[in-house]
């Protein structure tokens, strides 16, 4: 027994012991190899692109944190309700710890260390997945509007003349996007209704054609309100904002009909938005282009509003 006449002594070990252990759990989940295989999707589609990977490893290391976290507040007060639970054969008021600097500076630092771990992942995957080439395969400028998308298909076709870099249809894209379109691209477009349904599988919606293997650029504009394109299985989605032009890439790597959705409540018939992305090889890619010149469908579709004097700014500073 302790001086005091307190029974203290035999926790002391155990106390050691469960740091010991928790402290060695948290190496085994982080010190590991392991690749994003290796470890449940929690939820997420199979990945179909290059970069989803990236989102899909971001994703589960989350998880992982937050499951080391959870465990190790879980087990502190488990281990505070069990060893400090009052005792049936004494009546005394156990010692009171008050002001103890150590305790309330690890309560406020960890916080910070771990939301700083989380903030620097984040960045360096958004950083790596916004950055765009300076000549992309193939760039499709993606129109929403209520209560479905058009998909400008920004490629010099035969069949179709124009300059995409001159087009009126495309002057609310900025020219910082415009100075990767390929020269001469006269261009294709298709665009779908809430009523419009792909013709092998029924599914609802327009549907956008990409080659696989190939580094597809997005240009992302609206003519209405923010709408949000997601393709589901790229793991990657961005604003469609009116007057402020976005942008990323993708490379597919699997053949195939996917999915897609705008993931921004945009009104009434939000969840009527949706489209079909279909991963083809290049050669079906370049025919399916031709099938719009034979079809009529030349040129492109008004890309939406113009830009906003914000957005014209950041383009007066980027020169």
């Amino acid at each position: 027994m302790s001086p005091n006449g307190s029974d203290r002594s035999p926790r002391r070990p155990m106390r050691r012991k469960l740091l010991q252990a928790l402290t060695a759990g948290l190496v085994l989940a982080t010190a590991t190899g392991c690749t994003y295989k290796d470890f449940p999707r929690l939820g997420m589609p199979t990945p179909t692109t290059e970069e989803a990977p990236r989102i899909l490893s971001l994703w589960q290391g989350s998880w992982a944190a937050a499951l080391a976290v959870g465990v190790l507040v879980w087990g502190l007060i488990l281990w505070s309700a069990f060893f400090h639970r009052r005792s049936r054969t004494k009546v005394e008021v156990p010692p009171q710890t008050r002001y103890n600097m150590p305790i309330e500076a690890l309560y406020t630092v960890v916080p910070l260390i771990i939301v700083s771990v989380l903030f620097y992942f984040t960045a360096r995957d958004e950083s790596e997945l916004l950055s765009l080439k300076k000549k992309p395969d193939v760039t499709v400028n993606v129109v929403g509007f209520q209560w479905s998308w058009c998909f400008n298909y920004v490629e010099p076709v035969a069949g179709s003349s124009g300059d995409a870099k001159t087009s009126k249809d495309l002057d609310a894209i900025p020219n910082r996007f415009k100075e990767a379109f390929p020269a001469n691209a006269g261009g294709v477009y298709d665009c779908g209704t809430p009523g419009t349904r792909n013709p092998q599988n029924g599914n609802p919606g327009p549907t956008l054609w990409l080659p696989k293997g190939k580094t597809v650029r997005f240009v992302l504009t609206s003519r209405d309100v923010i709408h949000s394109f997601w393709v589901l299985p790229f793991l990657m989605k961005q604003d469609v904002i009116p007057g402020h032009t976005n942008a990323f890439e993708v490379t597919p790597n699997q053949e195939g009909t996917f999915r897609g959705k705008c993931a921004e409540l945009c009104g009434v018939d939000h969840s009527r938005m949706l489209f079909n992305v279909k991963v083809v090889s290049p050669e079906r890619y370049e025919q399916h282009l031709k099938d719009l010149v034979k079809e009529g469908q030349t040129g492109y579709v008004p890309a939406g509003i113009a830009q906003t004097s914000h957005e014209k700014n950041r383009e007066t500073n980027n020169l």
